[in-house]
């Protein structure tokens, strides 16, 4: 199993749940296709209109930025742990 860790402003779109258990899969895109499969609500929120994922969202596998890694495609293992954190613009 993977666990995807889901903030606060995307809990309305999965129940309410701060965590989502998905079942093992190969890659991040797999795994975030099953999510949005199980919850489509969150789709929107995480992808743009060419199906890519939206610039302002990060997201880390084991505490590491997948941007770093092979994004989207960077493989996972099972008992790996996904956190989805939105970008937060402010300031002055």
């Amino acid at each position: 199993m993977i666990t995807i860790h889901i903030p606060t402003p995307l809990r309305p779109y999965c129940d309410q749940q701060d965590t989502v258990s998905i079942e093992s899969k190969e890659t991040v895109d797999a795994v975030f296709d099953s999510l949005v499969t199980q919850y489509s609500g969150l789709k929107a929120h995480l992808f743009d209109n060419e199906n890519n994922l939206r610039k302002f969202v990060n997201v880390y596998l084991n505490e590491e930025d997948i941007r770093y890694i092979d994004g989207v495609n960077s493989p996972i293992k099972d008992g790996d742990v996904i956190s989805i954190v939105p970008s937060i613009a402010g300031g002055r």
